[in-house]
């Protein structure tokens, strides 16, 4: 469990980042941090590996303060995935997987090995092991990513808008191999968005922040959907237009839902069923 108490980042330009900020992310479970430019999130969450050191304000890790711990061993206990992939460019992919092991001083071999069990785990084909970053595609390079994150098999994920850089068809299929891996791996992941559909994807809770990562609302997805907390969270989500306004309409052949701009998104599935009994 991580455990964000009081805690608050100003720079020293007097800029407050982070105010008060209180927060628990359950263990096991997909806690997703959205909000526009300047509401923080990004901030909160390099404050748990203390990329980011908060200015007051305490961060617990199953009890323990980060404060207490070295920074290094800290960060490497800890996967962090990048916007980019974050991959060393004159590092083979093997080797980009294996920088946490090889820095702990896990043998060649046995780092090697670890690596293409990973290209596995991500659906990569083991032959990119060889292969250097520039040699793959965006959708590879942030997969390669998500193996570097995993090589040291820690209990904490940190993923900073993993899928911001890539394109649609490519962020979508990301976004199912990242539901596919939680629900086999089970890790702690703290994974930030701007994006409301993205957090609502993959997000078991689900933290809104306004500026200054003041919380608008936690919740699941269906809680902040179905009771949107304020006007702010109601507009975010787009709960009064477009896709997420949802209506029935009857047609020849069965009931269909159409969102806010007239457009049919889905069939009622019951009604499918009664009309063919």
């Amino acid at each position: 469990m991580i455990e964000f108490r009081s805690v608050t980042k100003t720079y020293p330009d007097g800029t407050a980042a982070v105010a008060d900020f209180d927060l628990v992310i359950p263990p096991h479970r997909t806690t997703v941090l959205v909000g526009s430019s300047g509401s923080g999130k990004t901030t909160l969450l390099r404050m748990i590996n203390r990329m980011v050191e908060p200015t007051s304000g305490t961060i617990e890790i199953d009890g323990a303060s980060i404060l207490d711990r070295d920074p290094v061993k800290l960060r490497r206990s800890i996967g962090y995935v990048l916007q980019n992939g974050g991959l060393l460019p004159h590092y083979k992919v093997v080797d980009n997987v294996t920088t946490v092991l090889r820095l702990e001083g896990t043998p060649r071999r046995q780092a090697r090995d670890r690596a293409l069990e990973l290209l596995d785990t991500v659906g990569l084909d083991r032959a990119l092991a060889d292969r250097y970053p520039s040699q793959l595609s965006g959708g590879q390079q942030q997969r390669v990513g998500v193996a570097r994150a995993l090589a040291a098999d820690p209990n904490i994920l940190l993923m900073d808008e993993p899928f911001g850089a890539v394109d649609p068809i490519v962020r979508a299929e990301l976004q199912t191999e990242t539901i596919r891996l939680q629900s086999e791996l089970e890790k702690t992941v703290v994974f930030v968005t701007h994006d409301i559909d993205e957090a609502f994807l993959l997000g078991d809770q689900v933290v809104i922040l306004e500026k200054g990562a003041q919380v608008a609302q936690i919740g699941s997805p269906s809680e902040i959907i179905e009771n949107p907390a304020s006007e702010f969270v109601a507009s975010f989500i787009g709960a009064e237009r477009g896709a997420r306004a949802l209506r029935t309409k009857r047609t020849d052949h069965g009931t269909v839902l159409v969102d806010g701009t007239g457009r049919t998104q889905g069939v009622l599935v019951d009604d499918l069923v009664e009309g063919g009994a």
